[in-house]
């Protein structure tokens, strides 16, 4: 039997930057897709790209089955080169960047990299803005919430 993959589409906005923000997620498990998201009053566009992958791991954790494999498909560099790879030297230099200044949005790094550790997603980049169907539709759930309008998610 093929092990199941929950594959997730997650993208984030702000309008502003820093300002009105929103982040989305598109579920694929097995035949079944459906979509969350939601929306912050003042955040910036990283603190989205990051509160996405966050949001939608909780909800595999706490919704689905464990012991699946989970990919992560993201337009945001900055979420998946953080995770998979500055986030290990951050730790060792006690936070701190490569120019020795405090690592921005800390708590929210330490959320995702405690359940990457425990879920272990694949990470997966996208170019953003290029057409890909499920990418534009994240990115269409993130900005509908960064501008407070109603969006329709497949349950």
């Amino acid at each position: 039997m093929k092990e199941e993959i929950i594959k997730i589409y997650t993208d984030g906005a702000a309008k502003g930057n820093p300002g009105p923000a929103g982040w989305g997620a598109i579920f694929f498990v097995g035949k079944k897709v459906f979509e969350i998201g939601g929306r912050e009053k003042h955040a910036t566009n990283n603190q989205m790209e990051l509160t996405a992958p966050i949001e939608a791991l909780k909800y595999v954790k706490t919704h689905l089955r464990h012991g699946v494999n989970v990919e992560i498909v993201s337009d945001s560099k900055y979420a998946i080169l953080g995770i998979t790879e500055w986030i290990f030297n951050w730790q060792k230099n006690n936070w701190r960047n490569a120019a020795k200044k405090p690592v921005l949005n800390r708590e929210l790094w330490e959320e995702l990299y405690k359940l990457t550790e425990e879920l272990k997603p694949k990470w997966i980049y996208v170019k953003g803005h290029s057409g890909h169907k499920h990418n534009d539709r994240a990115d269409e759930i993130a900005t509908s919430f960064a501008d407070n309008l109603s969006v329709k998610l497949k349950k």
